[in-house]
């Protein structure tokens, strides 16, 4: 790994091409729980134990990924990938994550048309529902908590409230909620006190 300077400051390292191939199929194929799961355990694997991206970056990955159609995971480790190698770093990263789990769930949707009738897949389908929501409330956590200080307090009460209501009650497209959000962003800048 080559040091180098990440934006906002903070040193970050720049990994062989076949180090994010490993992480990346690692934690892209292996991590339950939905695109959402993964990224927050790719937070952990690139940002903290390995510094490739820093936070700032790391935040600049997860937002434009949720600003593109498709899957926000391969959208992701696409955006990471091009941070720590360039174009190559892109294709490496997102080649690896979605390659083998094309296979895995090419292979599992076959399963599941076997088991498809069986009242014990069934429930048992059921229980991995619930524990996948369950996940997901934690990533929200975890990919939160970091920005979570009383001078943010007001505004992430704010953009989280207005996005709820927003979906729910006036059924505005994701899209066009996100942009919103990242207008009030801009317009209510963090404090970082």
């Amino acid at each position: 790994m080559i040091p180098v300077r990440g934006g906002g400051g903070t040193a970050t390292t720049r990994p062989r091409l076949g180090e994010v191939a490993s992480v990346f199929a690692r934690y892209g194929n292996l991590t339950f729980g939905g695109g959402s799961a993964t990224i927050g355990v790719l937070q952990r694997e690139i940002e903290t134990k390995r510094p490739w991206i820093n936070r700032d970056q790391f935040r600049l990955c997860y937002g434009l990924s949720r600003l593109t159609p498709g899957t926000n995971l391969l959208a992701f480790c696409t955006a990471a990938g091009w941070l720590t190698r360039g174009w190559s770093g892109a294709a490496v990263a997102l080649l690896a994550a979605s390659l083998p789990c094309s296979v895995i769930a090419v292979a599992v949707t076959a399963v599941f048309e076997l088991w498809a009738r069986n009242q014990w897949a069934k429930v048992a389908l059921h229980g991995a529902l619930a524990a996948a929501v369950g996940i997901i409330f934690y990533t929200c956590w975890h990919l939160t908590r970091s920005s979570l200080r009383r001078s943010n307090a007001l505004r992430i009460t704010f953009v989280w409230t207005g996005s709820i209501m927003l979906q729910t009650v006036f059924k505005v497209a994701p899209i066009r909620v996100l942009l919103l959000a990242a207008l009030v962003g801009a317009a209510w800048p963090r404090q970082d006190s």
